[in-house]
């Protein structure tokens, strides 16, 4: 065996018997599994409300949620991938490079036919493999549950758009695997190592959307992205120079379309290249660390 595959296979193994990454796999796994189950409660919600409405005369209009697709029940897990994947992903990448710090054992590894890039590239691998058997899985699960809440299989075409869906999520999470790597490498405590990416990850999800639209916080923990901002004004400037770099909003913009919300507007391509090019930049920052900096002590 390669030192390449051994590599990727040992991190697989690693990553496998870490506690903290399993305790957030549980509760990711979980919440997917209730989303759908989530989504009925609150459609059965509503259409108490609104029978109700309707038998005392307040209302003509049609129940909102009284023909819904089945791919409506999967709409939470968008911020399930939002929050508790990405979490999970930053996670798996400081102890992914932590690992190897605290037991000091890149300079052996390093002896070996394999170069930093190429040792790096293999650890990216591993996990990213592992990352895209949790999500095939979660996608399996997310489509039993549907089936169960709608009492029918979803049709072809919402299996593939469901599948799609936790596809992107993948190459979406690969970016904050990526950014725990980094912060791993190049944190002088397990501590910073942790907080760094975890700040990012509230400014990139949370900080830069509120910069550039007048919508209300609470908003952004909507599976749908909140209404455009202003043409005119500060948000019509600010919203220009976040935009793109708001790479949840992003997320949600592709999950909304591939879920056929009827809210959800234009097209996919510019959501999908915004995730590609922050996944080939967190990529890349990975891949061309330096011997040195791999090899920084860590204070912790």
């Amino acid at each position: 065996m390669s030192p390449w595959a051994a590599t990727v296979g040992h991190e697989l193994r690693s990553a496998g018997r870490e506690r903290l990454p399993q305790l957030l796999l549980v509760i990711f796994i979980g919440m997917t599994a209730s989303a759908a189950f989530i989504g009925s409660a609150a459609k059965a919600t509503v259409t108490e409300v609104y029978n109700s409405a309707a038998g005392q005369g307040l209302t003509s209009a049609p129940n909102p949620f009284g023909n819904v697709p089945p791919l409506y029940y999967a709409r939470n897990t968008v911020i399930y991938i939002l929050l508790i994947g990405a979490l999970l992903a930053i996670v798996t990448g400081v102890q992914s490079a932590m690992r190897d710090r605290r037991a000091r054992t890149v300079d052996l590894v390093l002896t070996r036919r394999l170069s930093p890039a190429g040792y790096l590239s293999a650890k990216m691998t591993g996990i990213s493999l592992g990352l895209l058997a949790v999500l095939g899985s979660s996608a399996l699960i997310s489509a039993a549950c549907i089936s169960a809440v709608t009492g029918t299989i979803p049709a072809f075409d919402q299996l593939l758009r469901l599948l799609a869906l936790f596809g992107v999520a993948w190459l979406f999470l690969l970016f904050f695997v990526a950014l725990g790597m980094l912060s791993g490498i190049h944190a002088s405590s397990y501590t910073s190592a942790l907080l760094v990416p975890i700040v990012i990850w509230s400014v990139i999800i949370f900080v830069l959307p509120l910069l550039g639209t007048a919508a209300h916080p609470v908003s952004l923990l909507n599976p749908v992205t909140p209404p455009a901002a202003p043409q005119t004004g500060i948000f019509a400037l600010t919203g220009s120079l976040t935009g793109p770099l708001s790479l949840g909003e992003q997320f949600k913009h592709v999950a909304a379309i591939l879920l056929k919300d009827p809210q959800a507007t234009g097209t996919m391509a510019g959501g999908i290249t915004v995730i590609l090019a922050f996944l080939a930049a967190g990529i890349s920052a990975v891949v061309l660390t330096g011997r040195t900096s791999m090899r920084k002590e860590l204070h912790d």
